[in-house]
């Protein structure tokens, strides 16, 4: 590999997909800095400390790291090993409303047996999710432009076309309502819940290919990050500072200029005990782990027409509401499995408390919780623009109070439904809402997991419309989970060392 060693890129972020770009970039020569607003790096997939608790911010499941994942392809490519253990035998459990318990076994023969159990009738959807399956995650393995951005890119995803790729190309305008039966709500609520969370929609909107894929997410190398999800973004950091690469942490970038259609520097505020500095950083190329909209507002008026359209043009993305809670391990079930997913009435849309995600820390890992606890996340999906609209009314934030405090009521309920004993164990209960999330993670409006993934054909890249910077992170294709937002960093890195 050509090594550009005068090559100076800036990565705004320290998100999983930014420093995966940074590690990639470093190892291949350039000069890497890398500028994180927080004190800690991880971004939606970071982990902060509250009285002796680590509770992860946002992600809490990591997959990818199975052979040829993309956890591991990085690993083998920079020489890295993860805090990781596997979750072994169930990634987590769906609670659905009549009562069903479906366990989302990490091995295939044993989730094969429990689907056939919870589904009866339904196999052949099943095989035809795995083939599909299959055929995305071996496309994944291999460098794969999508969307692509010139011919090279085209040439490119040619050659990831193989005889096993090819049956799953007549699906790639379906959506993974068209290809499973209607038989049974209960597996329609099942699908739906899944790709709400690794997906961003439901079975009626979900491409096919990328469905599929999600679906397969359990059987794909889930694992227990030690010291919670952050240890990842942790594991690059001490990666990239060790072998030459700077990470800079209370760098808010709060302007990037332009010259003749490139980037040429970026300015940020150092906020210190109480004092400020400016610092100005002279740059070759810089990746923005940020939303689009973030983009446009740092490049003010040299922000190109394309992304200002694009901005203007997009819906607000998903956010989450999140409970961080301390919980008595003894009055625990002593067998439970650490993740769970709940839905509470399957006629009604999911999110907005209908529907929770449950994690609960490794109890292996003594360094999530004082001793006898333990860490525990419980989110849903949300629509951001109620939250601020009650935040901003005029009632001192009466009404956004009472929803917040209706929201935490919802969800414990739902938990203790699944969970017997839940509520009694809680020591500590923290909500966080999307105007949270906008505080903590500078995201506009608190916008988390990224852009639905619908149609493929309306996927996006990291172009922004200059020629030295790009986007990464879950605003690009594939988006969502750890796994996805590394493959968009080994995306963005080729396109940096080709370009």
């Amino acid at each position: 590999m050509l090594r550009l060693v005068n090559m100076h890129t800036i990565i705004i972020g320290a998100g999983i997909g930014g420093l995966t770009a940074a590690a990639l970039l470093l190892n291949a020569g350039h000069q890497v800095t890398v500028l994180e607003s927080q004190i800690y790096p991880g971004g939606c997939a970071g982990t902060f400390t509250y009285q002796g608790y680590r509770f992860d911010a946002g992600a809490t499941l990591a997959g990818g790291f199975a052979p040829g994942g993309p956890h591991a392809q990085l690993a083998d490519i920079i020489g890295l090993e993860w805090p990781i253990t596997p979750v072994h035998p169930i990634a987590w459990t769906v609670h659905l409303p009549d009562g069903r318990a479906v366990h989302q076994y990490t091995d295939m023969a044993a989730w094969r047996t429990e689907r056939q159990r919870a589904f009866p009738g339904s196999e052949r959807f099943w095989r035809t999710q795995e083939k599909l399956a299959d055929a995305s995650w071996d496309v994944s393995t291999r460098p794969f432009p999508w969307p692509p951005s010139d011919v090279r890119d085209l040439l490119t995803l040619g050659l990831a076309v193989r005889p096993k790729t090819l049956p799953a190309l007549p699906h790639l305008t379906r959506t993974i309502g068209q290809i499973m039966p209607q038989h049974d709500p209960m597996l329609t609520t099942f699908v739906n819940a899944n790709l709400l969370i690794s997906a961003q929609t439901t079975a009626d909107h979900a491409n096919a290919l990328y469905g599929s894929a999600a679906l397969e997410l359990p059987r794909r190398g889930v694992n227990h990050i030690q010291g919670g999800i952050g240890s990842l973004a942790d594991s690059l950091v001490k990666w990239l500072e060790r072998k030459g690469g700077s990470v800079r942490f209370r760098q808010t970038v709060d302007q990037v200029t332009v010259e003749n259609g490139r980037v040429t520097a970026v300015k940020t505020n150092l906020t210190r005990r109480n004092t400020k500095s400016r610092l100005t950083l002279p740059c070759d190329n810089l990746i923005a782990n940020l939303t689009p909209w973030s983009l446009a507002n740092l490049l003010g008026d040299a922000v190109p027409s394309s992304l200002q359209r694009e901005t203007a043009a997009r819906d607000a993305t998903w956010g989450a509401f999140m409970l961080f809670l301390g919980l008595r391990a003894d009055k625990l079930p002593s067998d439970i499995a650490g993740h769970h997913q709940i839905i509470d009435d399957h006629t009604r849309p999911l999110g907005e408390t209908n529907s929770i995600f449950v994690s609960m820390s490794d109890p292996a890992d003594p360094t999530r919780a004082p001793d006898g606890m333990r860490a525990v996340n419980i989110s849903t999906h949300t629509e951001v623009g109620q939250w601020w609209t009650l935040h901003k009314a005029v009632d001192d934030g009466a009404a956004y109070h009472a929803r917040r405090d209706q929201y935490v009521e919802n969800m414990l309920a739902l938990a203790e439904r699944a969970i017997p004993g839940f509520r009694d164990a809680i020591e500590l209960c923290l909500p966080a809402t999307p105007v949270t999330y906008e505080q903590w993670t500078g995201r506009p409006q608190g916008m988390v997991g990224g852009f639905a993934q619908k149609s493929i054909f309306k996927a996006r890249g990291p172009e922004t419309g200059i020629k030295n910077c790009w986007l990464v992170g879950d605003s690009v294709f594939p988006g969502q989970s750890t796994a996805g937002v590394t493959l968009g960093g080994l995306r963005v890195a080729r396109d940096v060392l080709r370009r």
